[in-house]
C-alpha cells in the first residue's frame, strides 16, 4: 500500500474503530466509579474529594463523547454520504477538514488534555508529597494552554487542515509541548514509585508494599499508555507519516481513560492519596525499626504504627495502618502477635 492517502484513510478507519473499543471501556470505568461514589454518599462516608472526583468523571466523558462523535460523523460523510465526491476522499478531507464540528473536536480534545494534565500534575504533588516538584510541569501547563487555544484557531481557519501547513506546524508544537508534560510527570512518579517500592518492601514485606508500589500502581498513576502513546503521535506526526491520526485516536481516548483509572483506584482505596503519600514519602525505612503499639486477632491482624524511631541517620514514618492476613509471614518483618 504505496498510495498515501489510501494509508491516511486505513489508519483513521482503524483508529476510529478503537475510538469505539476504548469508549466503551471509559464507560465501564466511569460507571464503576459513580457507583462507588453514591455507595459512599448511602453509606455516609462521601468525602470532599468524590463530588470533585464526580465533576472531573463527567466533564471527560462528556469531552471524549464529543470527540468519538466528531470522528464518527466525519468519516460517515466521507466515505459513505459523499462518497462520490470529486476528487475521491483525499480531496473531500482536503476541502472539509476545518468544518465547524472538527474544530469542535478539537476544541473538545483540547480541553480533555487540559483537565487530564491537570491531574496528572496533582498527582505528581500527591505522590511526592512536595509542591516544588510540580513547578515545573505547570509551566508547561500553561504553554500547552496558551498552543492548544492557537492550535484550534489554526486549524479551525478556512482552508485548513489539522494534518497540512502552517496548522500541522502549531499542531505539533502543541503536541510536543503537552507530551513533554506528560513525560516529566511520567518519570517523576514512576521514579518515585520504584524507589519507596524498594523501601516500602524491605521493611514491610512485598505483599503490604504492593497496593501502593506495585506494577498496577506504576501503570496507573503515571498514566503509562497515556504518555507511551502520546510520544508514539509526536513522533509520527513529526515524521509527517500517514498513520499519525492512528496514534492520535488512541492517545486522546487514554486521555480520558488514564485519569479515570487513577480515579476509580482512589475510590477504591487503593491509590495514592495525600495522607498515604505524607506518610511514606518523606520515610527512610532503618533495619532497627521498632513498631509502637499494634492489635490482632486469631485470624488477621491489624498492626498500627502510630510511631516508629529510626536509626540517627534515618527519618521517621507515620503509616495510618498496614493490614497483612498473615502478620507472621517471613516477608512481614513482624512476628504474630
Amino acid at each position: 500500500m504505496s498510495d498515501p492517502n489510501a494509508i491516511f484513510q486505513n489508519a483513521y478507519y482503524i483508529g476510529n474503530n478503537f475510538n469505539t473499543i476504548l469508549y466503551g471501556v471509559e464507560l465501564v470505568l466511569y460507571f464503576a466509579s459513580v457507583g462507588l461514589i453514591l455507595q459512599g454518599r448511602r453509606r455516609e462516608e462521601s468525602k470532599r474529594s468524590d463530588r470533585l472526583f464526580l465533576f472531573l468523571s463527567t466533564g471527560l466523558l462528556l469531552m471524549i463523547t464529543i470527540y468519538v462523535a466528531v470522528q464518527s460523523v466525519f468519516g460517515e460523510e466521507m466515505w459513505i454520504v459523499h462518497a462520490d465526491y470529486p476528487g475521491g476522499s483525499a480531496q473531500y478531507l482536503a476541502d472539509n477538514a476545518a468544518v465547524w464540528y472538527q474544530t469542535l473536536g478539537s476544541a473538545a480534545s483540547v480541553v480533555l488534555n487540559l483537565m487530564s494534565d491537570g491531574l496528572l500534575i496533582y498527582r505528581t504533588y500527591v505522590v511526592w508529597s512536595d509542591w516544588r516538584v510540580a513547578i515545573f510541569p505547570s509551566i508547561l501547563y500553561l504553554a500547552t494552554a496558551a498552543l492548544g487555544i492557537l492550535t484550534c484557531y489554526a486549524s479551525g481557519s478556512p482552508n485548513a487542515n489539522f494534518f497540512v501547513g502552517a496548522a500541522a506546524q502549531i499542531a505539533l508544537s502543541y503536541s510536543s509541548v503537552v507530551i513533554g508534560l506528560n513525560v516529566t510527570c511520567t518519570v517523576f512518579i514512576c521514579g518515585r514509585i520504584l524507589y519507596l517500592a524498594h523501601r516500602m518492601e524491605a521493611t514491610l514485606g512485598r505483599e503490604v508494599s504492593r497496593t501502593y508500589t506495585g506494577a498496577a500502581a506504576l501503570i496507573v498513576e503515571s498514566m503509562l499508555p497515556y504518555t507511551l502513546f502520546g510520544i508514539a503521535y509526536v513522533v509520527t506526526l513529526g515524521m509527517d507519516s500517514q498513520y499519525s491520526i492512528f496514534f492520535l485516536s488512541v492517545y486522546v481516548m487514554f486521555t480520558c481513560v488514564s485519569p479515570q483509572m487513577i480515579i476509580l483506584r482512589v475510590l477504591m482505596g487503593r491509590g495514592w492519596t495525600l495522607e498515604a503519600g505524607s506518610s511514606v514519602v518523606s520515610a527512610r525505612f532503618a533495619t532497627n525499626a521498632t513498631t509502637a503499639t499494634a492489635t490482632a486477632n486469631s485470624k488477621t491482624a491489624a498492626v498500627r504504627i502510630t510511631r516508629t524511631h529510626a536509626s540517627s541517620d534515618g527519618t521517621a514514618i507515620a503509616l495510618k495502618s498496614v493490614a497483612k492476613s498473615d502478620i507472621s509471614s517471613p516477608d512481614s518483618g513482624y512476628d504474630e502477635v
